[in-house]
C-alpha cells in the first residue's frame, strides 16, 4: 500500500518562474506601447535590462533598483 502526503494549508512559491512571468509582462507593456510591429532587439534588452533592475524581479534573477524609484 502507498500513502501519498498531502500538503494543506502551504503555499508552493517558484520565483524564478514569477520572475519570468514578470520579465513576459513587462515585454507585453512595451509591444502594446510600440508604434512599430514589433520590437527591435535593442529595445528588448532595454526593457529586460530596466525590469530585472526592479525589486520584484532582482530576487530571483539579480538586480538593483526600479528606473523610475
Amino acid at each position: 500500500m502507498t500513502h501519498v502526503s498531502v500538503a494543506r494549508g502551504s503555499t508552493v512559491q517558484d520565483f524564478v518562474a514569477l520572475a519570468e512571468i514578470e520579465l513576459c509582462g513587462e515585454l507585453m507593456i512595451a509591444a502594446s506601447d510600440a508604434d512599430e510591429e514589433r520590437l527591435s532587439p535593442d529595445r528588448i534588452d532595454e526593457v529586460l535590462r530596466g525590469a530585472v533592475e526592479c525589486p520584484e524581479v532582482a530576487a530571483s534573477v539579480g538586480g538593483g533598483r526600479c528606473p523610475g524609484a
